[in-house]
């Protein structure tokens, strides 16, 4: 096996176990996935991240064939597809974030409350409708929430994040917890300001150019 590919099996390891250390996953739910020659490596199904190995990581070509020792994560199908329609997807990170998926479960999407919700891609974090996991309607319920955007939630599930790579992809699944948790709070206490459209293109367009403190 080549050297490289061992290497990204071992960083898909360290970020699984980092959802979980951060707080932004639990046991075995959620997956990770990056992009590998024609298709992409992702965590095997109902195995603990703790006990992982490089060999435990499933290769997934884009046509849905998979090959290693254990069976791809249920969610394969969600990977798959973003991986053929977004070609500057990189890797994927997907979990079941506590205030994420509380959001997820009332069918809430994200909206405009506080400027780093652009850090998503555009103005809102959308909420794809619920789906069976593991099943293409699933999917092509998340492609389409995720149509212009780098995040979203899933309905009465969790939340899927996408970057160039894991480093960005497991840091936008980290500030997309963070703003379901305020946005969240500030639902408690009543309603919140919602930034105007014209604001959050102005924080668009700057964040074309950097990525904020």
């Amino acid at each position: 096996m080549p050297r490289d590919s061992q290497a990204l099996r071992r960083d898909l390891i360290v970020t699984a176990r980092s959802m979980n250390g951060l707080g932004i996953n639990q046991g075995t739910s959620g997956n990770v996935s990056a992009r590998a020659g024609k298709g992409f490596l992702i965590t095997p199904s109902a195995l603990p991240y703790d006990k992982t190995t490089p060999d435990d990581i499933v290769a997934v070509a884009l046509d849905g064939t998979a090959k290693g020792r254990r069976r791809p994560s249920s969610e394969w199908r969600i990977h798959r597809d973003i991986y053929a329609a977004r070609p500057e997807a990189g890797a994927i990170v997907h979990t079941h974030a506590t205030f994420a998926t509380t959001l997820a479960c009332l069918g809430k999407p994200i909206p405009r409350f506080h400027y780093m919700v652009a850090m998503a891609g555009g103005d809102d974090i959308r909420c794809a409708p619920y789906a069976t996991f593991g099943t293409q309607e699933l999917s092509n319920h998340a492609l389409a929430a995720l149509e212009g955007r780098k995040a979203c939630l899933l309905a009465n599930h969790g939340m899927i994040a996408v970057g160039a790579d894991l480093e960005s992809a497991l840091a936008l699944a980290v500030e997309v917890e963070s703003l379901a948790r305020q946005y969240w709070q500030a639902l408690q206490a009543g309603k919140p300001k919602l930034l105007t459209r014209k604001q959050m293109a102005v924080v668009l367009e700057k964040f074309a150019d950097y990525q904020p403190d």
